[in-house]
């Protein structure tokens, strides 16, 4: 089921990616002159073009290498990739003196087979800021294939869910309508739902994020509802790298509401009887999506 999703709409998801990032690239391009002009100013006014112009270079360049090959602070770099914004307590001037290294490394690492235009007098053609455009989207996209996948994938199996909970009566409750999950009509549900958790030692709160929060029709007054995780995989490797943090979810959850929670799987590819096996131990439930009439079992 999986692979016969992937052949089908996985290509479609990356390539519309990939689209909406070349727009972003061409962007990036006109704000430096093409790769011409990057200096302090235009990482001022544009401070989230600096992954564009990492995957610009030959060859291109992780974070923790700039960082180390401009000698720049650390803190700074992963502000301006995370938060798309500069320091706040650092000096003007001393910012300025950070971003002209970065700039210097990016201008003399430009890879010159992209940005053909680079060293000769005539300004690049459409044409070939276009296929520039394109091949740096590409490696962005490329970066982050995984995830772009996964997105997609989990808003089909939401869906699926959602034609199944509404063919038996189910509603969903409306975005942001500010019922919190605990106080949920029987006979509805929401997707990615915040539930409010206190970590250890009552202190510190996080929202724990839920792919689908279900409330069956015959729950009684003060019964939690039940929580779904939807979740894909293309190959075994993953899913053994990821299988800590649906533990980690069920802890905090316990911790919080007592071992009357009810937090399961909705599974559709790759997973190996060591991901369920580890997964079971921790009290947490699957149904495989070629066979969603099993969430029935759990008295929806």
């Amino acid at each position: 089921m999986y692979n016969d999703w992937f052949m089908e709409f996985a290509p479609s998801a990356f390539r519309n990616t990939r689209i909406e990032t070349t727009r972003d690239v061409k962007a990036a391009l006109r704000a430096t002159g093409n790769m011409t002009n990057i200096q302090p100013a235009i990482f001022r006014k544009h401070p989230e073009i600096l992954p564009t112009l990492r995957m610009s270079t030959c060859p291109p360049l992780a974070v923790d290498r700039l960082i180390g090959l401009a000698r720049v602070p650390s803190s700074m770099v992963k502000r301006m990739e995370d938060e798309k914004a500069l320091p706040v307590r650092m000096a003007t001037a001393d910012t300025d003196r950070e971003l002209a290294k970065i700039g210097a490394i990016i201008q003399r690492m430009a890879d010159p087979d992209i940005f053909v235009w680079l060293g000769r007098e005539e300004p690049p053609t459409k044409v070939e800021i276009h296929r520039a455009a394109t091949i740096v989207a590409d490696r962005l996209c490329g970066a982050v294939a995984n995830p772009i996948i996964r997105n997609a994938q989990e808003t089909r199996q939401l869906a699926a869910i959602k034609t199944w909970l509404e063919a038996r009566g189910y509603k969903q409750l409306a975005q942001r309508d500010g019922t919190r999950f605990n106080v949920m009509p029987t006979g509805t549900f929401s997707f990615r739902m915040n539930v409010p958790v206190k970590l250890e030692g009552g202190v510190k709160s996080i929202n724990i994020p839920i792919d689908a929060v279900i409330m069956p029709k015959a729950s009684r007054a003060g019964q939690l509802p039940i929580f779904f995780e939807a979740k894909s995989a293309g190959d075994f490797t993953n899913t053994n790298k990821r299988r800590k943090e649906e533990a980690m979810k069920m802890a905090q959850l316990r911790n919080n509401f007592g071992n009357k929670v009810r937090f399961n799987l909705f599974l559709c590819g790759y997973f190996d009887s060591g991901y369920l096996g580890y997964e079971a131990a921790e009290g947490i439930d699957r149904v495989w999506e070629h066979r969603i009439d099993d969430l029935a079992l759990f008295g929806i």
